[in-house]
């Protein structure tokens, strides 16, 4: 037996080293969780914008097929409108977090001649 009466602190140290590795491991898996989901979102979201631009004559058929083409990429559609020939819309994707919980990653996109 030492000494000093510090039998048993290597074990605490452990403890706390593997909690805190623990805890960064789980954080930089939200944040590539968080980091992928904003990528899909852009792709919806570009896709969507591109679908609407090639029905732009029509408003209700360019949000249409923005919509379809948002959701065959796990989105849904925010917003969408058509100006002359140009479309804007807004996808979110969710995306689940282990520490901050449920929440949808958003991206804006926008598509006509230029």
């Amino acid at each position: 037996m030492r000494a000093g009466g510090d039998d048993g602190v290597a074990t605490v140290l452990a403890a706390v080293m593997v909690a805190a590795i623990i805890t960064v491991v789980v954080m930089v898996v939200d944040v590539g969780a968080a980091v992928s989901a904003r990528h899909r979102a852009q792709s919806a979201a570009d896709l969507a914008a591109l679908a609407g631009a090639a029905s732009a004559i029509d408003v209700d058929a360019a949000c249409a097929a923005a919509d379809r083409l948002a959701r065959a990429n796990a989105g849904s559609l925010r917003a969408c409108s058509v100006d002359g020939f140009e479309v804007v819309v807004r996808v979110g994707v969710p995306v689940s977090l282990a520490v901050f919980g449920a929440d949808e990653a958003v991206a804006v996109a926008r598509a006509g001649p230029e």
